[in-house]
């Protein structure tokens, strides 16, 4: 079996001259909802369609807690920030009923610059928070509660929505965030019947369940970015390799994304610890590599993709 590539699509690659030359060399197409407005779903399925032949993937959001704000800014240790719960042009959770789970005390891992921050207060729809580690507040990133687990629904109405968008165009495959148990992939199967579904794993508690996640799909995909925030990024190494040897072991498909080239996001060439960890990935079992930011929102696409095809040969020949 050749060795895959699944590519992002975003303000990099979401044009006819990108969709054209990714046509013989890209096995599929992400479309992250994450960062796709549902009102812009069906115009991007349309356009790709009309400059390639490759399939489309539907990406969940999914189970995750994200910043909604209007202008960035870095925030240093001991300064207060405020949560509301909803108002235009201020700090705000999404989905916005999370707000209503939170506590004092709890602590909120922000986005992937830095930023930690403590609540110290909840009153008249708003949340007090002391900064405790320097960092960047950006908009729609992932938030972590560090202390304690808040239960999500396993797919927000956007999702259900992207869903019925997907079907109508007869999309065939479709991949689920933040999977958490063998149960979320049990009702995904149960929605999705005769599609190929691409299960993340990006939880800690997806570890834990981790045999009977493996028993209840076929195709996997191990975010190592969001997968570092829950277990540490220390321990993604080992947590990639068992992933790996429980997948080869039971003969199910796994694929890795997050931080494969970052360096070629605004770089034309990759430092020598990335083109090994693509070749290490490939060695322990990977069926493919997914481009993320890369392809999504990098100045080089063409060169990342390039680049995994001359690592793939030379590992296909050995």
């Amino acid at each position: 079996m050749k060795k895959k590539i699944f590519c992002t699509l975003g303000p990099s690659t979401l044009n006819k001259t990108f969709l054209k030359y990714a046509d013989k060399k890209v096995n599929l197409l992400r479309l992250n909802m994450s960062h796709i407005d549902i009102k812009d779903l069906q115009k991007h399925i349309n356009f790709i369609k009309r400059y390639s032949k490759v399939k489309i993937c539907i990406d969940t959001e999914g189970a995750q807690i994200r910043s909604k704000v209007q202008k960035e800014k870095i925030f240093k240790k001991k300064e207060i920030i405020k949560i509301y719960k909803s108002q235009k042009n201020k700090f705000c959770l999404y989905p916005d009923i999370v707000f209503n789970s939170l506590k004092k005390k709890d602590i909120l891992d922000i986005g992937f610059e830095g930023l930690k921050v403590q609540i110290k207060n909840i009153a008249n729809n708003k949340c007090v928070c002391k900064v405790i580690e320097t960092g960047k507040l950006e908009n729609n990133k992932g938030i972590y509660i560090t202390n304690r687990k808040i239960k999500l629904k396993y797919l927000t109405f956007k999702d259900l929505k992207a869903i019925e968008i997907a079907k109508k165009n007869h999309i065939k495959h479709f991949a689920l965030s933040f999977v958490n148990s063998h149960k979320d992939i049990i009702s995904f199967n149960k929605i999705l019947k005769k599609q190929i579904k691409i299960f993340k794993i990006e939880t800690k508690s997806a570890i834990k369940d981790l045999n009977k996640i493996i028993k209840f799909g076929d195709n996997f995909l191990i975010d190592r970015g969001d997968l570092s925030k829950e277990i540490g990024i220390e321990n993604i190494p080992l947590a990639q390799r068992q992933i790996l040897k429980l997948s080869n072991k039971r003969k199910k498909n796994v694929y890795i994304a997050t931080n494969f080239l970052e360096s070629m996001i605004s770089k034309n060439a990759p430092t020598r610890a990335e083109v090994n960890d693509i070749y290490n990935a490939l060695e322990l079992g990977a069926k493919g590599i997914v481009l993320a930011a890369e392809t999504a929102i990098g100045n080089y696409p063409h060169e990342c993709i390039d680049l995994l095809r001359k690592v793939f040969k030379i590992f296909e020949k050995n």
